[in-house]
């Protein structure tokens, strides 16, 4: 894959953002990283890539937030997230490019616009919801690597404590990617040097990156954080409608 110089540095910025947007809030790498890096890479490097960046930005923000994390949470959500993540890895690598574009970005500008608008009530809700939050964030997590917004919602109404929310998606994401990193080696998905050394590569962007959104996240409110993750949404979901449609 012949990738330019230009392409290196606008891929390491938008690397560089994502993990910033996930120092602050615990979760959005992915989110942020995919639709606009897929603009530059296949989707099919890019989701990889990301799990492995994602894991391993789950292992350093876990080594000091997991004794906050609620594990009684994660534990409902863990059988229809790995069940998501096989259903999900069976589309990758079998749909076309561009309709795997085509519903990113439509999911990537849904959930923007529930990020802007701030679309989210605080009700507690049933445990049961985990089935579906489960299945449907593994599904979109293995396709796309942005399973976030199904199990953000559903903890958002278990859990009021934000540093207990943000501590549990650093754990759920922890499971969620050893379970996709093994559920992607079976499907030859990691038989690739450039994706190993391009990891490799990324690894010292997400630590600044993640050190940096850590530092400045207790300075922004939430309605900002989700405002400022709201606009990056809408942005890199309606280029990529237009760039499948075009």
């Amino acid at each position: 894959m012949e990738v330019d110089i230009l392409t290196y540095a606008l891929a390491a910025l938008i690397v560089l953002g994502a993990y910033f947007i996930r120092g602050v809030s615990g979760f959005g790498s992915g989110l942020v990283a995919v639709p606009l890096l897929a603009h530059l890479l296949p989707l099919t490097f890019v989701v990889p890539l990301i799990l492995m960046t994602d894991f391993a930005a789950s292992i350093a923000l876990g080594l000091h937030v997991r004794q906050r994390a609620r594990w009684d949470e994660i534990r409902p959500l863990l059988l229809f997230v790995f069940a998501g993540i096989i259903v999900g890895t069976t589309l990758l690598v079998n749909v076309s490019r561009t309709s795997l574009l085509l519903l990113l970005g439509t999911l990537v500008v849904i959930f923007g616009l529930r990020y802007w608008f701030n679309l989210q009530g605080s009700r507690v809700i049933s445990r049961l919801w985990a089935a579906p939050a489960g299945l449907i964030g593994g599904t979109i997590s293995a396709l796309f690597g942005t399973g976030g917004p199904p199990y953000v919602i559903y903890l958002n109404h278990r859990i009021q404590q934000p540093s207990e929310l943000r501590a549990t998606f650093t754990g759920l994401f922890f499971f969620e990617g050893l379970w996709r990193i093994a559920t992607f080696l079976f499907a030859g998905l990691f038989h690739d040097l450039a994706l190993m050394v391009a990891t490799l590569a990324a690894l010292p962007l997400v630590i600044l990156g993640l050190i940096l959104g850590d530092r400045v996240h207790v300075g922004l409110t939430g309605t900002q954080m989700q405002r400022i993750i709201g606009a990056l949404l809408l942005i890199s979901g309606g280029s990529l409608l237009w760039k499948a449609m075009g």
